[in-house]
Order: C-alpha cells, then structure tokens, then sequence
C-alpha cells in the first residue's frame, strides 16, 4: 500500500509518498494565495492509496479529499523518528512559527513548546533581515559564519529588528558581522524553547530554517548537543502525516 502525507505550511507545500517503509517520492513548492490549488497542482500525478494532511491548511485538504488530519507536533515526531530512530528533542523552525518537541524512549510524544504567533526567530525573520542586508538567503549564512563577532540585534519584534539593521548599516556595521548578530538572536528564542524540553543526546533539526549551517553551528555551541540535519528537512512533517495511515 502506498501511504501519503501532505503538510501544506505558511511558505511552503510538501508531499511525501512512502510504500513498504520507503520513502518513494517528495516534492515541494512555495505556498500560493490559493493554498488548496496549489495542493492539488503538487499532488498532480502521484499515486496513492490514503492521504492524510497537516499544517496551517491541513483542513482545506480535508474539505476537499475528505481525508484525515493530523496536528503538526504528531507529525513531526513521527517524521522525525523515521529519519532517525533514536531521535528524542526536535526543533522545528519553519516559516510562520518554531516548534521544539521531545518524545520519549518509544518515540511517543512527552511534550513541546511553540514560540508566540510572530514572525520573529522563524524563517521569515531570516528572509527580512537577509534582504534588508542585500543577502540571499544562502549568501546570509555564509557571511554570518565568516564573521569575526557579532553585533548584538536588541529588537524582538521583526518589523523593528529590520529597522535596527538598517540603521547599524547606515552607522558603518560590518555587514557580516550584523548577519551573525541576526542568527545568534534567532537561536537565543530556539534555544529558550529547546532547553524546556530538550533530553541527552542528539537534537533533530526540521523546517526550511534547519538548511542554513550557521544556525545549526550555533544551535549546537548553545546546546553543547550535537544537532543532526536530514537530507531534506522540509519534508518531515509530510513524512510524519503519511505514517500516521498505519
């Protein structure tokens, strides 16, 4: 049997398509002003037996395709535990929110915490504060592990932290420098969550975020954990919401 999930996110849409355990097809695309059109355009030609949704747009989904629905904390600990099977503390820094989950021995969920409904320390935090230095979002992490220090970022909100690098560029900030002081404040707000929740052992790094080195340099400084990366963080969450068919 072939079991699918779809996690339709903030930013992006995700399918995973799994069949006898492995995982036989993912894709992703950016998520559009029609979230439910784009879902489908993503399902396309897949072939599956059952589908089951999660994220922001999990219900429009299941309006559409009458299938079932999981939260995202369930999918993402059961992703996780596919991609690594003794995993036990996730972070999950998306688009819109960070997510920290810890699980026990078995893999079933102990508890988790989410950062308030603000675009600060999430992936949208990176993409402003990267444009507002004149960085792709790669170039931004790069330069910011090329830093010597970091300049310290004092807004916690994201429309004021962009303000603020604005006027430490225009005051002569090195640019590089004002890019690591962006990625320290972003794992400072991770590392308040992970450190309510967070066991011995390996951190499970999900979401778009977990693609930029730097944060995860930093994050495992902060921790003293190692922090492990999957091929395709992204898809984590589809991953988890397609094993829940089980």
């Amino acid at each position: 049997m072939r079991i699918a999930g779809i996690d339709i996110g903030s930013r992006t849409v995700k399918l995973a398509v799994l069949e006898d355990g492995r995982l036989i097809l993912s894709r992703k695309t950016m998520t559009s002003y029609n979230p439910l059109a784009t879902a489908q355009e993503l399902m396309g030609d897949a072939v599956f037996d059952v589908i089951t949704a999660t994220g922001y747009g999990r219900h429009l989904i299941k309006g559409h395709l009458d299938c079932p629905v999981i939260s995202e904390i369930t999918a993402f600990a059961r992703g996780a535990r596919f991609f690594s099977s003794d995993c036990r503390s996730i972070l999950d820094i998306g688009g819109q929110d960070t997510k920290a989950i810890s699980l026990d021995q078995e893999g079933n969920l102990r508890k988790f915490e989410m950062n308030d409904k603000c675009a600060a320390g999430t992936g949208r935090f990176l993409e402003v504060m990267a444009t507002a230095l004149g960085f792709t979002i790669e170039e931004f992490s790069k330069a910011a592990l090329s830093a010597g220090k970091a300049v310290k970022i004092n807004s916690t909100c994201t429309v004021f932290a962009e303000s603020e690098v604005v006027s430490l560029t225009a005051q002569g900030a090195a640019r590089d420098e004002v890019a690591l002081g962006i990625h320290k404040a972003i794992v400072s707000r991770s590392v308040g969550l992970l450190k309510k929740i967070a066991g011995p052992g390996k951190i499970f790094f999900a979401g778009g975020v977990a693609y930029n080195d730097c944060v995860r340099v930093l994050l495992e400084k902060e921790m003293g954990q190692p922090v492990f990366v999957p091929p395709d963080p992204q898809i984590v969450g589809a991953v988890g919401a397609a094993l829940s068919s089980l």
